[in-house]
């Protein structure tokens, strides 16, 4: 079990510990800003289409998936609103808390630990993730600025193609799938390596308040994920998916985000990194339970 658990979780951390060790041989700053804006518009997007022809997902069969995936960024945010915010304003505490890495660790991680047959459902709880976080978390840090910028998000409507023409694989020509196949494949190294890269060049500047903050989200996860088992009618398989999505490290990409609204983005930054250097212990515990219980 333990050869299996390492098989599963290890190259995930070597690829970012690439990225990691890349980013700190620098000797000046890596401009990680295009191919991370890259990897967001032209190589997910493939990777969503690709995967959703591929192995095509069938919403209605999928609803409680879906459900799953909704319930468990919102019930942990309506969580996180119920106590005080530690020392961090209160929408910097709620976004990270809420929308977790699905997309970096996410992906790679559930299609090595759960098989590559469930991809199309793994992309589901991303797209989803991506459009709640592109349209809710953008709500909640600008408050009114931005809060339709999940329309202009390709991911989710590489997800709304993916879906139509699943059902319709012959009206995409071969060798256009074959390409946007290949441009998908770039998307899930690249984002283990660009997360190693942008954890090399970030500090955790308070260090125990980050942990706490990060212990509360993980406490908000566990607490939330038997009401939800309990509520919908999921496979073991979407059990052990949705169990690995509550208790993951808080998305990089809430960091950005507080960057860009100027919501304490230096404390998000601490927390963000805080979250991904507990997923070491964290992660594979994680996974194991999920299959030697579900």
């Amino acid at each position: 079990m333990l050869l299996t658990l390492l098989n599963i979780v290890m190259p995930v951390f070597v690829v970012t510990a690439v990225g990691y060790a890349f980013g700190r041989r620098q000797a000046r700053l890596p401009q990680m800003d295009f191919v991370n804006h890259a990897n967001v518009m032209v190589f997910c997007p493939a990777l969503v289409f690709s995967a959703l022809l591929e192995n095509p997902v069938d919403l209605l069969h999928a609803w409680p998936l879906v459900a799953g995936g909704v319930l468990l960024i919102v019930l942990p945010g309506i969580v996180l609103a119920l106590i005080p915010s530690p020392g961090v304003a209160r929408n910097a505490f709620l976004v990270p808390g809420m929308f977790r890495n699905t997309g970096n660790i996410g992906i790679p991680l559930m299609m090595l630990a759960y098989g590559k047959d469930l991809l199309g459902d793994i992309v589901i709880l991303f797209v989803l993730s991506n459009l709640l976080h592109f349209s809710l978390g953008l709500f909640l840090l600008s408050r009114s600025v931005g809060r339709w910028m999940w329309l202009k998000n390709p991911n989710v409507w590489a997800a709304v193609l993916g879906v139509l023409f699943a059902s319709h694989q012959d009206l995409v020509p071969q060798f256009l799938r074959t390409s946007l196949d290949l441009l998908g494949q770039i998307a899930i190294p690249l984002m283990l390596f660009s997360l190693g890269v942008r954890l090399s060049q970030d500090r955790i500047t308070d260090a125990m308040p980050a942990l706490r903050i990060n212990l509360v989200y993980l406490a908000a996860g566990a607490v939330c994920l038997p009401l939800v088992v309990w509520l919908l009618p999921l496979s073991p398989e979407w059990t052990r998916m949705l169990a690995l999505s509550a208790l993951l490290p808080p998305a990089v990409l809430n960091y950005l985000l507080c960057e860009q609204y100027k919501v304490q983005p230096r404390t998000v930054a601490s927390v963000v990194l805080m979250g991904n250097l507990m997923s070491v212990a964290i992660i594979p515990l994680v996974v194991w339970l999920t299959l030697i219980w579900i």
